[in-house]
């Protein structure tokens, strides 16, 4: 196993709530200073993608941290959430990555984010889904994200990949796929290490996730370590 993780499983949906909480939640509200401090680039696909929106869109960033995408493309319109507080108070000031006069943020859940249902052109969700602790509340997320857009709308999702063989992690095929991946901070000589939790997708897996979802997989791809698609809504027969 490689060293920069553990295993760990959700055995119950109260078990995934309470994992989420301690290990996703409170974590990210705890580090989120020096987690922004670390998220500042736009990554490749995330960029190209939000720079082709057409002027005027109005979009989503689901999980938007402190803000690092919002400011892209300011010829668009984007409604950023994030569950933790503290990198919403980043996301707003601007002071992280730049405010896009066009971009307001709140706190809200990525599977009971209240936005209002087919009326935005396009969504992001950057490595949040992999956040949630079953299969079924990843799908949630990922229903959540397909209400949201109106018909013809796309969406964007990245994940961590399992199969990551060449990173510093160290993760492949045969590896357990939910973990606890330490975050470490060092302050006036003492050193704390926290644990987030993450379910590292393999090849295909997304895409198996959008499609229970209702949705449609339009392009995807691997990146930096994750797996991505673009996807819409399915059409109905």
């Amino acid at each position: 196993m490689p060293q920069s993780s553990r295993s760990i499983i959700a055995s119950s949906a109260d078990d995934a709530l309470k994992l989420e909480q301690t290990h996703v939640h409170a974590i990210y509200d705890q580090i989120a200073p020096h987690f922004s401090q670390t998220r500042y680039k736009a990554w490749p696909v995330v960029q190209r993608y939000l720079e082709s929106r057409p002027r005027g869109s109005i979009g989503l960033d689901i999980g938007c941290g402190n803000g690092k995408y919002l400011s892209v493309n300011p010829e668009v319109y984007i409604f950023g959430s994030d569950r933790s507080s503290k990198l919403v108070e980043l996301a707003r000031s601007g002071k992280a990555v730049g405010k896009n006069r066009f971009a307001d943020v709140g706190v809200a859940d990525g599977i009971d984010a209240p936005f209002r249902d087919s009326r935005f052109d396009f969504a992001i969700s950057i490595a949040v889904v992999h956040h949630f602790a079953t299969r079924e509340r990843r799908c949630e997320a990922v229903k959540g994200i397909l209400r949201a857009l109106r018909p013809g709308g796309t969406a964007l999702i990245y994940v961590w990949a399992l199969e990551q063989r060449n990173s510093r992690r160290g993760w492949d095929v045969g590896h357990g796929q939910d973990v606890m991946v330490p975050w470490v901070t060092e302050k006036e000589g003492t050193r704390t290490v926290v644990e987030r939790y993450y379910h590292l997708y393999r090849e295909g897996e997304i895409e198996a996730d959008v499609e229970d979802a209702g949705g449609r997989v339009l392009e995807n791809g691997y990146e930096l370590d994750n797996w991505w698609v673009i996807i819409e809504r399915a059409v109905s027969a």
